[in-house]
């Protein structure tokens, strides 16, 4: 595929953002009517509580001594001493145990469950919400397997708002915690994997790559079965490889993926990762390979009653009916990926339906109808730091459009604002775009050595890329 064609096609936007797996962590915790986290200070000051000595405490089972051990924190009673323990006490085997009794336990987990469902409908604020009330019951309680959950919850929520950085305060809070012995590596696996994700929405794919990798390596490493979570985790590795402009390892990571997804037999994993496949056989030239594989995620999409990704999916189509000479079919997919959009109120999504019309109506020399689409979709990104390519694409199509009216000073700034942006993205590819079109600003004005320098500096950057 050449430069031309791949700036040709309207920019796709990212399948299953908002369906990340729940992986189970534990839910071992505390009550805000503990006095302590500790299983040996709890057992004191209920046996305090209760007027008992450790003898009385101990009865016929235990000495006086292995009750002295475990309020010492020198041992930690079976699971069977600790219900016979509370017992004796007259109290909930899990509220010892864990420092949760039933009821509470079930009240928080029941507040998350419900939070981390609103997630998954897009309701993103009101998921929100409620994770910061259960964070507040949970914080009483002094269990870290809770706040992880709530913390990680939270964070994914809050990401998909744009609050991407306030999302990786949040999930670096749930990383430390993660570290203790109640945690398995797939906990942690987890973690490192919704932190990359959030860095490759900061455009930091570098380091996206290394936590996803560092994921992955847990995830293997765990023992336990975590197809789904290891499907996600390729799914967006692959994400980072196509920014990367390395397709080959891309689509390695999307065939894995997809292989998966199959065997676990997840329609939306499948969906998903279908969706990844397509975008990197477009990317590669692979254009009617793109089409079936983008179909296929569609059919699952509908099937899963996922408006917002079927959303996509016909923005995708939309580009790929560009790519094979169909303008009107492009137009009319985009036109009903962004009604989809409109009705799921999700701006992003509008504005790359808006963005991928702008490019169209480019290619059909309808400068107008380029310029205003254009500049709704920029309005729609604004503040959006968590979508950099669209903006910066955005501002190229803009620049262009204004370009081929004369209006040269204008077009300049669009081009110069695209390469700011892509700079951010520390991408070199997507700045010699930026670099290109300056190089045809530049010859337009008649400025030949400029538009020489502009040129070679992208022919030298697209040099260094892998295809």
């Amino acid at each position: 595929m050449t430069k031309t064609q791949m700036d040709a096609a309207p920019h796709r936007p990212e399948p299953g953002d908002d369906s990340l797996p729940v992986v189970a962590l534990a839910t071992t915790a505390t009550t805000p009517s503990a006095p302590t986290s500790r299983l040996g200070d709890r057992l004191r000051s209920l046996r305090l509580a209760a007027g008992l000595t450790q003898t009385e405490v101990a009865g016929d089972r235990f000495s006086k001594e292995y009750i002295s051990q475990i309020e010492r924190g020198k041992t930690r009673p079976t699971d069977d001493a600790i219900a016979w323990l509370a017992t004796r006490l007259d109290v909930d085997a899990a509220f010892l145990g864990g420092g949760v009794s039933t009821d509470v336990r079930g009240r928080i987990e029941a507040q998350l469950a419900r939070a981390e469902a609103l997630t998954a409908s897009h309701r993103y604020g009101e998921a929100v919400e409620l994770f910061v009330t259960a964070r507040r019951d949970i914080g009483a309680t002094g269990s870290a397997e809770l706040e992880v959950r709530a913390f990680s919850g939270e964070a994914w929520a809050r990401a998909q708002e744009g609050n991407v950085r306030e999302s990786v305060e949040l999930l670096q809070v749930a990383r430390e915690l993660a570290e203790g012995p109640q945690f398995s590596d797939i906990d942690r696996a987890d973690i490192l994997f919704r932190l990359g994700v959030c860095r490759y929405k900061l455009a930091s794919v570098a380091i996206a790559v290394a936590l996803l990798d560092q994921a992955l390596a847990l995830a293997e490493a765990s023992g336990l079965p975590c197809d789904l979570l290891r499907a996600d985790i390729l799914g967006w590795r692959s994400r980072c490889r196509r920014r990367q402009r390395d397709f080959d390892a891309a689509r390695e990571d999307v065939e894995a993926a997809l292989e998966l997804a199959r065997g676990i037999d997840d329609r939306r994993v499948v969906a998903n990762t279908y969706f990844q496949a397509s975008l990197v056989a477009e990317r590669t030239g692979n254009w009617a390979t793109s089409r079936t594989y983008a179909e296929q995620a569609k059919a699952l999409y509908e099937e899963l009653d996922d408006e917002r990704n079927v959303g996509r999916l016909m923005l995708n189509l939309g580009g790929l009916h560009l790519l094979l000479g169909k303008p009107q079919e492009a137009i009319d997919h985009l036109r009903a990926s962004f009604a989809l959009a409109v009705e799921a109120e999700s701006k992003p999504d509008a504005a790359q339906a808006l963005g991928g019309l702008a490019t169209v109506h480019l290619q059909l020399a309808d400068y107008d109808a380029a310029d205003e689409n254009a500049r709704k979709a920029l309005a729609l990104l604004d503040g959006r730091e968590d979508f950099p390519d669209e903006v910066g694409q955005s501002h190229i199509v803009l620049g262009r459009a204004l370009l081929e009216r004369g209006r040269l000073d204008e077009a300049e700034k669009s081009f110069e604002a695209a390469d700011a942006v892509f700079e951010q993205m520390a991408s070199v590819g997507h700045r010699a775009g930026a670099w290109v079109a300056l190089g045809d600003l530049a010859s337009r004005r008649g400025d030949d050595g400029e538009a020489a320098r502009r040129y070679r500096s992208a022919a030298e950057a697209l040099q260094d890329i892998r295809f």
